[in-house]
């Protein structure tokens, strides 16, 4: 979280979900502790990161107003941080204000275009509205126009209940599965709105592995090969998608999934298996490990060495994937 942003960000005190986070980011010093995340990325050699603002969706901050000038603060420190530490960052992934899409569009020209960012990162659901909505076409057909990625992470929280019955969810399980479901959804309203067969050259980045397709290709294979065959007559609207002129499982091997899978070896191979090695990069979701930063790279590292990839499968997914993707 960039200074210029924290300071924004911090002064927030009507925001309840900026609350939530200010109380994360107080115990994650490498959040804004530069030196301390230098400290830690010392730990592994050649090693550079491509930064993102670490905070709930801007849209989620307040109003239209606000999201957009957040978006601001956020991508102009990060282009900051980048000039500054070249050696450190590679890169950054801009902030886009998606309550306002003619915003969103401008912020990630701007952004992309004079900032230099790499691509954009959005979020699975804008205040619960589906992110295959019409109103954010022209938000696709501009990133795909720039040809830059689109990197996607899940924004759940404990309001979303796991049962109808309650009000809210327990025991976290808004993380471990709320967000894997949500990941996935997303990725599933793509593929069925049509986005992917309009905008085929559009890159979407899938956080953690690409979440729950890749280890239910079957279900998303032959099981929605036979899409309408379960829904009743009277609900034939719920399955009537923008037409799709292949398979659906063909439009989820078109999405780009990092590693950031926690440790969890199996998982890496099964999204490997899944969506290839030319469509994987590296993550590894720190700082939010139980060490606050090198626990889940270090855990990532050994995880790509230990599932028998061969020498040029292991370097695209450590950098050559992100050279030719991002145009680094």
């Amino acid at each position: 979280m960039p200074k210029a942003y924290y300071d924004r960000f911090f002064g927030m005190e009507t925001s309840p979900a900026a609350a939530n986070i200010r109380r994360r980011v107080s115990k994650v010093p490498s959040l804004v502790d530069l030196d301390v995340r230098f400290r830690q990325m010392d730990e592994f050699e050649n090693y550079r990161q491509i930064i993102n603002v670490c905070a709930p969706p801007v849209e989620d901050l307040g109003s239209p107003a606000v999201s957009r000038e957040m978006a601001r603060i956020g991508n102009e420190a990060l282009a900051e941080l980048v000039e500054r530490h070249p050696d450190r960052f590679a890169g950054f992934m801009a902030c886009v204000p998606m309550d306002d899409t003619e915003a969103a569009v401008a912020e990630a020209e701007y952004a992309c275009t004079q900032l230099g960012a790499l691509g954009a990162q959005i979020y699975t659901h804008v205040h619960g509205h589906p992110m295959d909505d019409e109103r954010f076409e022209p938000f696709y057909a501009k990133m795909a126009e720039l040809d830059r990625m689109v990197q996607v992470h899940p924004c759940r929280n404990a309001d979303w209940p796991d049962y109808p019955t309650e009000q809210r969810s327990r025991y976290e399980i808004w993380w471990t599965f709320g967000w894997e479901y949500d990941l996935s959804a997303f990725m599933a309203r793509i593929v069925f709105g049509g986005v992917l067969e309009r905008h085929p050259t559009l890159k979407f980045l899938i956080h953690h592995g690409g979440s729950m397709v890749p280890h239910f290709s079957g279900r998303v294979g032959p099981g929605w090969d036979q899409l309408g065959e379960r829904t009743p007559d009277g609900q034939r609207e719920l399955v009537e998608g923008y037409p799709l002129s292949r398979r659906p499982l063909d439009y989820f091997r078109m999405f780009y999934a990092d590693t950031a899978m926690f440790g969890a070896a199996h998982a890496l191979r099964c999204t490997i298996d899944f969506f290839g090695a030319d469509r994987v990069l590296f993550g590894s979701d720190s700082p939010f490990d139980p060490e606050k930063g090198p626990g889940y790279i270090r855990a990532t590292i050994a995880n790509i060495e230990e599932i028998g990839l061969d020498d040029d499968q292991r370097a695209a997914i450590f950098h050559g994937n992100a050279r030719r993707l991002l145009g680094l």
